[in-house]
């Protein structure tokens, strides 16, 4: 029996060590503060807040009951092996097998240990350099994480688009809901690079930019203070596709964070109040974004994004033409097969940048 105690106790101290790096505890807390707020009589007075917390709480319970599970019975196995009853050896080798199973499955989480991991994603795609060819780059990106998105189960919802002049899109922004949607996604944000015969100029070479934002939804304020009087509101008409007038109303904002100097503009077809409220979101999401790039403790000491700096820094290349490749430039991961990946297979070049992401962070 004691190749087996061995064995369960080498698997108990692996599972602590994943509840620590995946911070179980904090997740635990978060819950019962969720849980307890969700008992009070008032919870439903505010019908958003109240499904955004019962969301939230439904998302932890998913990531914190596994590991509570395989814990629990992993101590159950333990104390029924320090019995050092022979004949419980077979029932208990068997549901160690199955634990350590579980184990290796759940283990994938360490590539999911970021604060905001288990977060929604709001993603946007900005045409950069290119011109139409750009903008078309563009619509293909959009197009490439929808279609994974729809693939991998979850939700994609519109939040904003502005078309091209010609072709394609200029901007667009989307949520994605999905359990580690942010997890799954955060490594995409950065320039996407792509080579092609363009279709706008015959038998012309071109090289167009796309650049991918990525952030974590948040909804509550606690998560991230802002102070009204850093904010500068704007409110203005919407305009549609060709900047014609859509609307009778100045629906449309656009929220200035004055300190770090971003720029949220909402102009979908909704109302005034419908739009801030977006707007605050996808602005309290960025302010978050920029806390952990910059390793900032406080909202005070954030720097601005610099855009410029980083446009020139593609994370990754498409080739169509004069052969084909995608190539992840800091995973090295590559495929010929780009037809596939801009139709939304995506699973193998995001864990290719995760485990990569992942043994960067372990050395260092």
């Amino acid at each position: 029996m004691q190749p087996i105690l061995q064995r369960l106790n080498s698997l108990l101290a692996d599972i602590q060590s994943a509840w620590d790096a995946l911070q179980i505890d904090d997740l635990i807390a978060e819950r019962q503060q969720l849980a307890d707020a969700m008992a009070q009589p008032d919870f439903w007075n505010d019908v958003q807040a109240a499904q955004q917390m019962s969301q939230r709480e439904s998302q932890l319970a998913g990531r914190i009951t596994p590991w509570q599970q395989l814990r629990s019975e992993t101590r159950d196995m333990r104390e029924l092996a320090e019995s050092d009853d022979e004949s419980l050896l077979a029932d208990i080798t068997s549901a160690l097998d199955r634990l350590q199973q579980q184990f290796a499955e759940l283990k994938e989480e360490l590539k999911y240990s970021g604060p905001y991991d288990d977060h929604d994603a709001i993603v946007s795609v900005h045409a950069g350099a290119g011109g139409t060819d750009a903008q078309d780059w563009a619509q293909m990106l959009l197009r490439m994480y929808v279609r994974w998105a729809e693939r991998s189960g979850m939700k994609v919802e519109s939040i904003d688009e502005s078309a091209g002049e010609e072709a394609g899109i200029k901007s667009a922004t989307f949520m994605v809901s999905g359990a580690l949607a942010y997890g799954k996604l955060r490594l995409e944000h950065g320039v996407h690079r792509l080579v092609r015969l363009s279709p706008f100029n015959a038998e012309s070479r071109e090289t167009s930019f796309a650049k991918v934002e990525v952030v974590p939804r948040i909804t509550a304020n606690d998560d991230v203070q802002i102070d009204d009087a850093d904010l500068r509101v704007d409110v203005y008409r919407s305009g549609g596709h060709g900047g014609q007038s859509v609307n009778t109303t100045d629906s449309a904002v656009r929220i200035t964070h004055l300190p770090t100097g971003i720029v949220v503009a909402i102009q979908n077809e909704r109302s005034q109040l419908q739009n801030k409220e977006t707007a605050m979101t996808i602005l309290r999401s960025r302010l978050a974004q920029l806390v952990l790039e910059q390793h900032a403790e406080k909202l005070s000491e954030l720097k601005g994004p610099n855009e410029q700096a980083a446009w020139g820094n593609q994370i990754r290349s498409y080739v169509l033409h004069p052969y084909k490749q995608v190539k992840d430039l800091r995973s090295r991961y590559e495929t010929s097969n780009i037809d596939a990946v801009l139709d939304g297979n995506l699973d193998e070049l995001l864990q290719a940048n995760l485990e990569h992401d992942l043994a960067s962070h372990v050395e260092a």
